[in-house]
């Protein structure tokens, strides 16, 4: 392992993670808007002691008022998830909620039953509000790499340097060398001297996409760099490479211009001395 290297990993971060990327409350509340009458008129189901009577008087009304009865238990699409029945029959989650009959056997399966009989919860739509918040901690790991483009972005600005967010490869008929495949480059820069291609990624965690990434871009690397006027720059960061370093290395030592947050200013002090244009 070289010092430079060695250096690179030393220096990534621990998390980009900001306030407002735990959350997306605009989300939560648009997914909430979508099925809150529905919602509310299943709010009649609490407290009832006769949940059967009342499920086929709500039905009787508004059977589609049912169709929310997925995300209740917390489960996203019930058109696409799947269990098993009582008679041992794989069956899709909103096959319940085609009757009467069945949505009764759905809500007590669930437990759903005693969480209205007992008043656990007295508003749905403030229930599934909950839900959602839940929910959407599953999205953290992909604003990881939103923030990642916006922490560009702010140093790009702040150098004021010019530049061009999500260019298909397209626009540069030169380089024939990727193929047919459009690819979308997250920046573009050009200066006096070179177009330079930018991806930028963050991974607080590893896995099996990060050495599919860095296979990746080494293999697209070469393929732009042997055009003399462009070059592929790569910006990532994140302790989730202290879990695939070895592939990490592999691509450091095959992509000529790579940087992480600490090292960016690097990437624009020498786009400054060439004179960044727009374009």
């Amino acid at each position: 392992m070289s010092e430079q290297f060695k250096l690179f990993l030393s220096q990534l971060s621990e998390t980009n993670a900001t306030l407002s990327s735990f959350t997306n409350f605009d989300k939560v509340r648009g997914n909430i808007n979508k099925i809150s009458l529905k919602l509310y008129q299943l709010n009649y189901l609490i407290g009832k002691e006769d949940l059967e009577a009342a499920v086929k008087e709500v039905f009787s009304e508004n059977p589609k008022a049912f169709d929310v009865l997925d995300i209740l238990i917390a489960v996203r699409n019930g058109k696409k998830a799947k269990t098993f029945n009582n008679e041992g029959n794989i069956v899709l989650l909103n096959s319940y909620f085609d009757s009467s009959e069945k949505i009764v056997e759905y809500i007590h399966e669930t437990g759903l039953d005693d969480v209205f009989r007992n008043k656990d919860v007295t508003n749905l739509v403030d229930y599934v509000f909950g839900i959602e918040v839940g929910l959407d901690t599953n999205a953290r790991k992909n604003r990881g790499g939103e923030n990642m483009s916006k922490a560009v972005s702010l140093i790009f600005d702040s150098a004021k340097i010019p530049y061009k967010k999500e260019v298909s490869n397209k626009d540069f008929l030169e380089i024939i060398s990727l193929g047919v495949d459009v690819k979308r480059f997250d920046f573009v820069i050009k200066t006096k001297n070179k177009t330079y291609l930018i991806e930028t990624n963050y991974y607080n965690t590893g896995g099996s996409k990060l050495n599919e990434t860095a296979r990746s871009y080494s293999d697209i690397a070469p393929k732009i760099n042997q055009y003399e006027k462009y070059e592929f720059v790569w910006i990532t960061d994140g302790q989730g490479w202290l879990l695939a370093k070895n592939k990490l290395e592999e691509a450091f030592n095959i992509i000529l211009s790579m940087y992480n947050l600490t090292t960016l200013h690097l990437f624009a002090e020498k786009v400054i001395n060439e004179k960044a244009i727009e374009f």
